[in-house]
C-alpha cells in the first residue's frame, strides 16, 4: 500500500517526536547480545543457593521467558496495523521491538540452559491467572487487529500487552529479580542481562503509554477501553504476583508479596494517571509530556 503523503523523500522523519526519541535511546541502549554475557560465576552461585532460593529463581525465570515468548509470537499485528496507518516514526520504533523480545527469549533460554540447568518443562510454574493474562488475553487482543484496526481495538491490544503483560507483570518481576540478587551481590551475568532488559522495556511501555494517550486525546471515550480491559485482567495480574510467594514458607530472600504488588501498582497507577489525563491534551501537550518522561527514562 502507498504512503505518498508520508514518504521521508518529500517530508522527511520527524525526529523530536516521542517515537522517535524513543528510536534514539533503542540505538543508544538497546544494542547488547546476550551470547556476549559471561555466566561462569552465575553458575556457582547457583550452586551455593538453597533449595528453595534455586527454585523462586526458577519459578521466575520461567514466567519471564514463557511472557517474552508469547509477546514474540503476537506482537506482529499491531507492528502491521501502525505500518498500514502510514505512521513511519512509530514503525520504525516499533521496529526494535521483534528484536529486542527475541533476544529477551535468547537471554532467558541460556540462564535456564546454563546456569539452572533446568528441564525444558516448565509450565508447572504457571498459574490460571498467568495463562489467562499471557496465553489468552495477549494473543486475543493482538491477533485481533488483523480483522478489526480500530483505534478502540489497538487500545486494547496496547493496554493488554504495555500496560498489564510489560508494566505489571514483567517489570514487577525484573524489579524483584533484580533487587534479590544486586542485595545478595551474586549472579552478576544475569544481573547484567536483566539491567539491559529493564532498559528495553521501559521504552516498550512508554511507547504504549504514548499510544493509548495518542489515541485517546483522538477519542476520549476510548478510557472506557482502558478502564474495562483493566478491570478485567488487574486481579488477575496481582495474583500472578502473589501466587509467585504462595508456594514458600518462609519466602527465600526475606522478600514479601506485599513488597512486589505494591511496586507493581504504583508503577501501573502513575501509567494510567497519565494515560487518563490524555483525554484533555492537545497532541503538541502530550507529546511534550511524553518528551519530558523520556527524558526522565521514567518509562
Amino acid at each position: 500500500m502507498a504512503h505518498d503523503n508520508i514518504k521521508t523523500t518529500t517530508r522527511r522523519l520527524r525526529r523530536n517526536t516521542p517515537p522517535m526519541l524513543l528510536f534514539e535511546r533503542a540505538k543508544k541502549y538497546g544494542v547488547w547480545n546476550p551470547s556476549d554475557i559471561d555466566f561462569s560465576r552465575d553458575k556457582s552461585d547457583w550452586k551455593r543457593l538453597d533449595n528453595d532460593e534455586r527454585d523462586i529463581l526458577l519459578r521466575l525465570t520461567a514466567l519471564f521467558i514463557a511472557g517474552e515468548e508469547a509477546v514474540a509470537l503476537d506482537l506482529l499485528p499491531l507492528v502491521q496495523v501502525i505500518a498500514r496507518e502510514g505512521r513511519i516514526e512509530e514503525e520504525i520504533f516499533l521496529s526494535t521491538f521483534l528484536w529486542e523480545e527475541a533476544k529477551h527469549v535468547d537471554f532467558f533460554s541460556r540462564i535456564l540452559e546454563e546456569v539452572c540447568d533446568a528441564p525444558a518443562a516448565l509450565a508447572h510454574y504457571q498459574s490460571d491467572g498467568f495463562r489467562k493474562i499471557v496465553y489468552e488475553a495477549l494473543p486475543q487482543s493482538l491477533n485481533a487487529l488483523n480483522a478489526d484496526p480500530s483505534p478502540a481495538a489497538q487500545v486494547r491490544a496496547s493496554t493488554v500487552y504495555n500496560m498489564v503483560v510489560e508494566g505489571m507483570l514483567a517489570e514487577t518481576g525484573y524489579h524483584g529479580y533484580f533487587t534479590i540478587i544486586e542485595k545478595r551481590g551474586i549472579l552478576p551475568g544475569i544481573r547484567q542481562g536483566i539491567g539491559n532488559l529493564r532498559l528495553d522495556e521501559s521504552r516498550h511501555i512508554a511507547y504504549g503509554v504514548y499510544l493509548i494517550s495518542r489515541l485517546m486525546a483522538e477519542n476520549p471515550d476510548l478510557w472506557d477501553i482502558v478502564e474495562s480491559t483493566m478491570n478485567e485482567l488487574f486481579d488477575p495480574g496481582l495474583g500472578v504476583i502473589t501466587d509467585i510467594f504462595a508456594h514458600y514458607d518462609p519466602v527465600p530472600f526475606g522478600i514479601t508479596a506485599d513488597a512486589f504488588a505494591a511496586y507493581g501498582a504504583g508503577q501501573f497507577q502513575k501509567r494510567l494517571d497519565r494515560i487518563r489525563r490524555a483525554r484533555i491534551l492537545s497532541h503538541d501537550e502530550l507529546d511534550r509530556e511524553t518528551e519530558g518522561v523520556i527524558a526522565r527514562g521514567d518509562g
